[in-house]
């Protein structure tokens, strides 16, 4: 079943993400990547979708989120983990016709709440570092770049495990960001 995306006046919520998101998300996801034809990187623009059973788990686990709009159809999605103590955010994506009005900055503050429950000190993320709506973008939401000397255990693998698919055809970088008292990603 495809579902197709259609813009809305304004995003009203973000709730955590159902099974019944799962044929969204992945439109969203497969929109999100067509955008990588804009800088080149056709492979990564032409990747499937995640699987519904790779989906299902961190839904079912409640660490999913989705953005959506006034008639509760989702139009963005992020997917956080835990990876050494720190929430890392695994996925976050926003279907084209949303982009460039702060709902990626809504979903990463929608992961803080969540974060601070399982006793996270920072977000993390790993990311193309020249892609203007990756590295650029984070760093604008307060993530620095983290050098590979101090890299985690668990950021470690992520970033070697990276390196062996098709991601790794292009520079990527891990990133971190410290999640202070009342901290949010949003006017960074």
């Amino acid at each position: 079943m495809s579902v197709r995306l259609r813009p809305a006046a304004d995003i009203v919520s973000i709730r955590p993400a159902a099974l019944g998101d799962i044929e969204a998300i992945r439109t969203i996801e497969r929109e999100a990547n067509a955008m990588f034809d804009e800088v080149d990187m056709a492979a990564v623009a032409r990747l499937d979708a995640t699987s519904v059973d790779d989906l299902s788990r961190p839904i079912v686990e409640q660490r999913a989120w989705v953005a959506t709009d006034e008639a509760d159809r989702p139009v963005g999605f992020v997917l956080a983990s835990l990876v050494d103590e720190n929430a890392h955010v695994e996925q976050i994506s926003v279907a084209s016709a949303f982009g460039r009005r702060g709902i990626g900055t809504r979903l990463l503050d929608a992961v803080i709440p969540w974060a601070r429950q399982h006793g996270c000190t920072a977000l993390t993320l790993t990311t193309f570092s020249d892609v203007p709506w990756n590295a650029p973008y984070y760093a604008r939401r307060g993530f620095r770049v983290v050098g590979d000397d101090r890299l985690t255990p668990g950021l470690a693998r992520l970033r070697d495990h990276n390196a062996t698919t098709l991601l790794g055809r292009w520079s990527r970088v891990t990133m971190r960001r410290e999640l202070g008292a009342g901290s949010t990603t949003e006017g960074r």
